[in-house]
């Protein structure tokens, strides 16, 4: 089969790789129709993991079932199905829990699985023509009659609109609160959409690149260039100096400022953007070590936090990857009835072949490549 494999830092080749096959009989074999890059994905393609090189990269995922094991029960052949990125068993202690983002058998000595990522077990990745799916009848989910008419919209199900959602969850957003919202990627976007669908009644977007903040406009947020550092204060003075009564940190340890990178940014300035006794959602990915990091705090994994503010104003801060499981069944059905168009982020849509022009595209930050997703051959 065709697939993405990632060679080093900045390199990866699509090129002919052994099919992906069932190994167990809980697994459901899935040809790949459409498979998104993700930002998560820059964080291997720069260098910035332990990657190993010749791995399928890919971990925003859908297609059609081709074959099943023998020990799977509600999937069938034929079925479109959108993949959760985090890979569940069903049965450990945090799934039952509903939190399948930290699956204790996935991947032994880890809470957590995925495909195609680094540190989160042995699973190729789905920028592939085909993906072997484990424990197929629990991470599959069956998608309605309108599949390939709004299949844009589905495969966003695999990751970053749970995502986004989960950022409001994180952060505790009800209806009537104000939001602000760092980072106008395609997460950060979802974000705003859930903020809305959750029923907020003010949505602010932190970024520096004016094409996405003109799509978080679209999606009815205000847009806030923080190109000067003063979006704090910004939205301070659009809450009538109160602050916003949640926060959504949707950028992680790669915050960039003014060309550098400055990974406790976002996060001091949520603290002072924030209400006191308002509520953090943090989705943004922070790491355990960052060897390559400017700053030396970054380099073991630690950022310099206003944990002095945090405390003097009662606020809460809840972190980590969406349990995607969770959400996604919801979220499916509002596209099918019409009332979320996830879809409206993206900016451009390639054949697999072209996946590395993608990744440098939207590596380099380039105007207008905000949400790449890749289509395989029929």
């Amino acid at each position: 089969m065709k697939a993405l494999v990632y060679e080093g830092p900045r390199k990866v080749v699509v090129k002919e790789m052994l099919d992906a096959k069932i190994e167990k009989p809980t697994d459901v074999l899935v040809k790949i129709t459409t498979t998104n890059i993700c930002g998560s994905d820059l964080h291997m393609y720069e260098g910035r993991t332990n990657m190993e090189t010749g791995r399928i990269l890919g971990h925003e995922n859908l297609g059609v079932v081709v074959e099943v094991g023998a020990g799977i029960e509600r999937i069938k052949v034929g079925d479109h199905v959108c993949l959760p990125f985090n890979i569940g068993c069903g049965f450990c202690k945090n799934c039952e829990k509903g939190l399948t983002g930290f699956c204790l058998t996935t991947n032994p000595g880890v809470a957590g699985a995925a495909y195609g990522f680094a540190g989160m077990g042995p699973y190729s990745g789905g920028q592939a023509e085909y993906l072997r799916v484990p424990f197929g009848d629990f991470n599959c989910l069956v998608l309605p009659p309108d599949a390939e008419e709004k299949e844009n919209d589905y495969v966003m199900l695999s990751d970053i609109f749970p995502t986004g959602y989960h950022a409001t969850v994180l952060a505790g957003v009800e209806p009537g609160d104000s939001v602000v919202i760092y980072g106008a990627g395609p997460v950060g976007l979802m974000a705003a959409l859930s903020a809305s669908i959750k029923g907020a009644s003010k949505v602010m977007v932190v970024d520096t690149h004016t094409d996405r903040l003109a799509l978080a406009e679209k999606l009815g947020a205000i847009p806030i260039d923080d190109s000067d550092g003063s979006s704090a204060d910004q939205v301070m003075e659009l809450t009538g100096g109160e602050g916003a009564d949640r926060g959504c940190e949707c950028v992680g340890y790669q915050c960039s400022c003014k060309g550098h990178e400055v990974p406790n940014a976002t996060m001091n300035n949520l603290i002072k953007a924030v209400r006191p006794s308002g509520g953090i959602g943090v989705v943004g990915v922070f790491v355990a070590e960052d060897p390559k990091a400017e700053d030396s705090l970054a380099k073991k994994g630690q950022i310099a936090l206003d944990f002095g503010q945090l405390w003097m104003k009662g606020q809460h801060i809840a972190t980590g990857q969406a349990n995607v499981k969770a959400y996604n069944r919801k979220l499916r059905d509002l596209i099918a009835a019409g009332k979320a168009r996830p879809s409206e982020i993206i900016s451009h849509q390639l054949p697999l072949e072209q996946a590395a022009e993608g990744y440098a595209h939207f590596d380099a930050r380039d105007e207008g490549w905000t949400k790449v997703v890749l289509k395989t051959a029929a």
